[in-house]
């Protein structure tokens, strides 16, 4: 296999980010830096590094769910004191299978399982995610109408996507794409400001109760559910 499939299987990151990491010259195979076309037929005798740390064989996917709060950066980043990745677990290592900006709270998927990954952030697969918003004066059924019709902002257009009306300032909204801070600045379109963005569903799975700052197992029927969503791409 390519060694961007194989760092995915390893849980380093998904397929996508592997060959940024590739593309970087911070993957090295017994000390050669790495190209798109090496591939792994075997482990004997290589030694594969992400920055100088050796690559861990694959391990048994695991999968988690985590109610982030607000001020956590999903970001996996050491140095920054508030970086999700403090709150990880050391072994096995797990990555958020998409991102919720630092001022966003709600459900995460904790995996170190590449494929899955690369499937949920892929824009071209289109699976939907869930989001309660509360905004900062009364809806209008023209906002509604407007957000739900797709909304040009910069150089962006966004998908159609579907939206029903909570209460006079707060609605649910499902998205089949992601964005960079996408929910924010539809609103800000139409000089609405967020107050609070809530992420509740992925797919299948619900946020449901879980306390925030806690993570728990995906449930079987969770992870049907997603590996589903593998075969169907």
């Amino acid at each position: 296999m390519r060694i961007s499939h194989y760092l995915a299987l390893c849980g380093v990151a998904s397929r996508r980010q592997a060959a940024r990491l590739v593309d970087a010259g911070r993957v090295t195979i017994n000390q050669q830096v790495a190209a798109h076309t090496d591939r792994v037929e075997s482990l004997h005798k290589l030694d594969i590094c992400v920055d100088g740390h050796p690559v861990l064989a694959p391990q048994d996917k695991q999968y988690w769910l985590y109610n982030k709060p607000v001020g956590i950066d999903c970001r996996l980043l050491i140095n920054d004191s508030c970086s999700l990745l403090h709150l990880l677990p050391t072994s096995p290592r797990l990555y958020p299978a998409g991102r919720l900006d630092k001022d966003s709270r709600g459900l995460l998927l904790l995996t170190n399982d590449g494929e899955l990954t690369q499937t949920l952030m892929h824009p071209d697969f289109h699976h939907s995610k869930t989001y309660l918003v509360q905004v900062d004066k009364p809806l209008t059924a023209k906002f509604l109408s407007d957000m739900a019709s797709g909304v040009s902002y910069g150089q962006v257009q966004t998908r159609p996507c579907t939206i029903r009306l909570v209460n006079s300032i707060t609605f649910e909204i499902v998205l089949t794409q992601g964005l960079n801070r996408q929910i924010r600045r539809m609103c800000q379109a139409f000089g609405y400001q967020v107050m609070d963005l809530l992420r509740i569903k992925i797919a299948d799975v619900c946020l449901n109760d879980l306390p925030e700052k806690t993570m728990r197992p995906v449930s079987a029927a969770e992870l049907l559910s997603l590996k589903q969503l593998t075969q169907s791409t």
